[in-house]
């Protein structure tokens, strides 16, 4: 058997992942009851990938407060109810020996839209949805003008973040991840292409960044032992006006320094008019340019499917871990398959899956 950097344990803090490679969050709309309870679907999602050997299972976007959610059917951890049926599904990550991550998060003025197959667009009122809300008055094209936020509605959601972080470490959640990428609210603060405030939350990098880091420096507080991530945007794809790779770096340093123990580096989200350049790997140089740059461990991903892909990408120190989101969809087990396509021997094959494993057996 050979060595591998990919299937090399990492510790961060008092968190020691088993591998290297991770499920990155992925929205699943199904929450029927609209409720932000999460359900057997998500057991059964997650656990599944817990099952087939990731390092990190990391729960998908989970709304902070009702209002921060994608669509009706997002998962919620702002109540003691979400909170208690997440914790069964913590259960089931760790006695599979995976690590558990929830991504906490707000939608902004991409909120109250419809999951792709019940609906296109907004969700009106009269169908449970609501006004969004964001930094300006400045839409996402073809979703509902949002409600600028205030000074105290901007410190409510500061506190939200602070009290679904406790909630979550209470869950049993080792890792919780802020979500500023992909054109939700603190993204939205953070690109100049959607924050036009005059007031300390616009104009400046600085000022704009401001949300952000709270959010990160009252997460830290009210999980000290948590591990914290913070999922960026590296780039808006369009340049001058919008958010860019040398701003994404500068806001590391500072999430780092904020409390933030690793950066997950996408891009785009936040403008409908982007043109991205899309192949394998191609976000893999914007998480390279961070940890670089900011002197902070990133993870990367965007169409990371190959095993060896994965492997090199980490064995190079472009990134300290990798994570895949389609790959898990089409083989929960891919983590397995990747040790045995890269001859790494593993040790958390379940014992019910025994006779399924890559052995040659008479």
């Amino acid at each position: 058997m050979t060595s591998s950097a990919l299937f090399a344990p990492m510790t961060v803090g008092s968190t020691t992942f088993r591998n290297r490679l991770w499920v990155a969050p992925m929205c699943q709309y199904s929450c029927e009851e609209r409720d932000g309870v999460p359900t057997d679907w998500h057991l059964v999602h997650l656990g599944g990938m817990a099952r087939g050997g990731a390092g990190l299972v990391l729960a998908e976007a989970t709304a902070v407060v009702p209002e921060g959610r994608i669509s009706p059917w997002d998962t919620g951890i702002w109540n003691d109810e979400q909170a208690d049926a997440w914790t069964k599904i913590v259960s089931f990550l760790h006695s599979q020996g995976a690590t558990a991550g929830i991504q906490l998060a707000h939608a902004g003025r991409k909120a109250s839209t419809y999951r792709s197959w019940s609906g296109r667009g907004v969700v009106p009122h009269d169908d449970g949805g609501w006004t969004p809300v964001g930094p300006s008055e400045l839409a996402f094209r073809g979703l509902a003008d949002p409600q600028p936020l205030t000074h105290q509605q901007i410190a409510d959601i500061v506190e939200a973040f602070a009290e679904a972080a406790h909630r979550s470490v209470e869950a049993g959640f080792d890792v919780l991840e802020v979500h500023a990428a992909h054109g939700y609210l603190l993204h939205e603060f953070l690109s100049p292409a959607s924050n036009d405030r005059t007031d300390e939350y616009g104009g400046s990098l600085e000022n704009r960044a401001r949300l952000m880091l709270d959010v990160i420096r009252a997460v830290r507080e009210a999980a000290p032992e948590a591990v914290v991530f913070v999922r960026l945007s590296a780039t808006d794809w369009i340049e001058p006006e919008g958010w860019t790779l040398e701003q994404t770096v500068e806001v590391s340093r500072w999430a780092r320094d904020a409390g933030a123990d690793l950066i997950d580096i996408s891009s785009g989200g936040n403008l409908p008019d982007a043109r991205i350049t899309v192949g394998p790997g191609y976000q893999v140089p914007f998480a390279a340019a961070v940890r670089e740059g900011a002197e902070v461990p990133v993870a990367a991903v965007g169409l990371i499917t190959d095993p060896h892909q994965a492997e090199a990408i980490v064995a190079r120190g472009e990134a300290d871990a990798v994570m895949a989101g389609r790959e898990f969809l089409r083989d929960p087990h891919f983590p397995l398959r990747a040790a045995h396509e890269l001859g790494v021997d593993v040790n958390y094959w379940p014992a019910q899956y025994d006779r399924g494993t890559f052995a040659d057996r008479p």
